[in-house]
């Protein structure tokens, strides 16, 4: 879907997380005219130029809707999974591809699965920083769609994940 952001908007850069658009620029690109977004990325204040033609290829899109956020709480309760008997290295980049995907869904499994997996076994370094991705990604992401603010979200993440914390 292919949408015309504004100035002030907030978009959901794959990866990177919740960005707001800063500018809208033309540059000129060997000899041919584009137009850009200018992206702050809000958690990390890294700046992102896309190009308007390029929304859709990387994955730029709208943040989720109060309606969708409800789907992703949905996801985060299943529990209805299968086991993932994969090497743990085919797991990671199963992960990694998903985050890179922006997909909200996506990101919520593998919140899901890496917060469940965690009570079962110890998660390597990377797992947990993929968790510790995944979550952050979420939690920013929802606390927009709600219109409330990130305590509250993690507050409902640690009632279905319980309280056991991300090691820093």
């Amino acid at each position: 879907m292919h949408h015309n952001f504004r100035i002030g908007d907030k978009a959901v850069y794959p990866a990177q997380g919740v960005t707001e658009v800063t500018g809208i620029e033309t540059r000129d690109i060997c000899g041919n005219q584009e137009i850009f977004y200018v992206l702050r990325v809000l958690d990390s204040e890294k700046k992102i130029m896309v190009p308007v033609s390029k929304v859709g290829s990387v994955g730029l899109r709208e943040v989720m809707s109060a309606g969708e956020a409800n789907g992703v709480y949905n996801v985060l309760r299943d529990r209805d999974r299968p086991i993932d008997t994969q090497t743990w290295n085919r797991r990671f980049r199963k992960y990694v591809e998903k985050i890179k995907s922006g997909a909200v869904a996506d990101v919520a499994e593998v919140l899901r699965d890496l917060s469940l997996a965690r009570h079962e076994k110890p998660l390597s370094c990377r797992e947990r920083e993929m968790l510790e991705l995944a979550r952050r990604l979420l939690v920013k992401e929802l606390s927009i769609a709600e219109n409330s603010d990130e305590e509250n979200v993690e507050g409902k993440l640690t009632d279905i994940f319980g309280a056991d914390p991300i090691p820093a």
